[in-house]
């Protein structure tokens, strides 16, 4: 999802845990949605094999979940999934925001520590206003879990998306539809985590294919990013004619630049790869002549319940692998239509592989699935 602040970068932004590259090409047009198949069942989460700690007992466990921003699809459903994962653990969780602004949420913090949370969580956030509460944190025997975002220590817990792996498969429907050859309007914000390593992968795509060429970059981040986002597309559009693809790799940038499309009337001409994933994304990516037409993702409400397993395991005394990668998936349009997926319940259910419970897995719960 990648990471947000107050300034043109509030990207929290974005993701989340998908975990299989998905086979199916991008249409350059509508396709038919053909009748919806039987999707395989997710596994049946695994059963607990341990008797809860005692001091799980009662929601006696307090983790502090500290955002930088909470509005959003994206945010919306990573909440859901902490908060479904921290009732099935037996963890009281006390979630506060940041509301973008970096200082409001470097005093949550601050306040997390001081009241001797049992774990903290950061979600998202800018590095240098949250790594001096971080180091307190762990300072103080907390176990920190950054999502993200660079903590700045070695003793807390990291977990991203494979934002490099994210930016290569939309990049790779990119250059499939295109055949190589495109002048790409790029939407990015420096200063964040999974922007900037997707920016990477971005700039190493460009080197490597001399046909696909960046016409124009734009990007902002604020309280209505996709507004704002639309409204640059709009004029780096019809100031850059022979723009035919957009690569936006947020879902908040790729619904933005797929509301200037239509309203420029180049849904024939332009089309959208994007990151990131949530039930709104796929009622866009799906509607009627929608140019937003793949997404690599992964699934937020996973890893918001993998960021609560994390926090519940180190309070345990257990051990956690340092640094854990969510891996994506490449969703496309013509996917999505074909499936009769309108949900990110109905897409996990077809990606089994976007669930992972064994991923920091606590014994004495079965994961929750929602």
């Amino acid at each position: 999802m990648i990471i947000l602040r107050s300034t043109p970068s509030s990207l929290g932004v974005a993701v989340a845990a998908l975990a299989a590259v998905l086979m199916a090409g991008c249409s350059q047009g509508p396709s038919t949605t053909a009748a919806p198949s039987a999707a395989p069942k997710t596994p049946a989460a695994p059963a607990p094999t341990a008797t809860p700690p005692a001091a799980f007992a009662g929601g006696a466990v307090h983790v502090s979940l500290v955002r930088q921003l909470s509005s959003g699809d994206y945010f919306e459903q990573w909440l859901a999934g902490a908060q479904a994962e921290a009732k099935a653990i037996g963890v009281t969780l006390d979630v506060s925001s940041g509301e973008g602004n970096n200082d409001k949420q470097a005093l949550n913090l601050e306040q997390a520590v001081n009241q001797k949370a049992s774990a903290v969580i950061v979600d998202h956030g800018f590095a240098q206003t949250v790594q001096p509460a971080i180091k307190k944190a762990t300072s103080a025997g907390i176990p920190v879990v950054a999502f993200d975002v660079d903590p700045g220590t070695p003793d807390a817990v990291t977990i991203d998306q494979d934002d490099h792996q994210i930016a290569e498969q939309s990049l790779g429907a990119l250059k499939k539809d295109t055949g190589g050859t495109a002048k790409v309007l790029y939407v990015y914000v420096a200063g964040f985590a999974p922007l900037d390593r997707r920016d990477e992968t971005w700039t190493q795509f460009k080197k490597d294919n001399p046909g696909i060429t960046q016409a124009a970059r734009i990007g902002v981040v604020n309280s209505s990013t996709a507004a704002a986002v639309a409204d640059q597309a709009k004029a780096a559009l019809q100031a850059n004619p022979g723009v035919t693809a957009i690569f936006a790799p947020y879902d908040e940038f790729a619904k933005g630049a797929a509301l200037a499309v239509k309203e420029l009337g180049l849904q024939g001409k332009v089309k959208i790869y994007g990151a990131d994933i949530s039930t709104a994304d796929i009622g866009v990516i799906t509607e009627a002549n929608s140019p937003w037409v793949a997404t690599a993702a992964t699934d937020p409400s996973n890893v918001g319940r993998i960021a609560v397993r994390a926090a519940a395991l180190l309070v345990a005394g257990q051990q956690v692998d340092h640094a854990l990668k969510v891996p994506p998936a490449l969703i496309t349009q013509d996917r999505l239509r074909q499936g009769g997926i309108a949900n990110v319940q109905q897409l996990v259910q077809a990606i089994p592989a976007l669930s992972t419970p064994d991923v920091a897995r606590v014994a004495w719960a079965a994961p929750s699935t929602g």
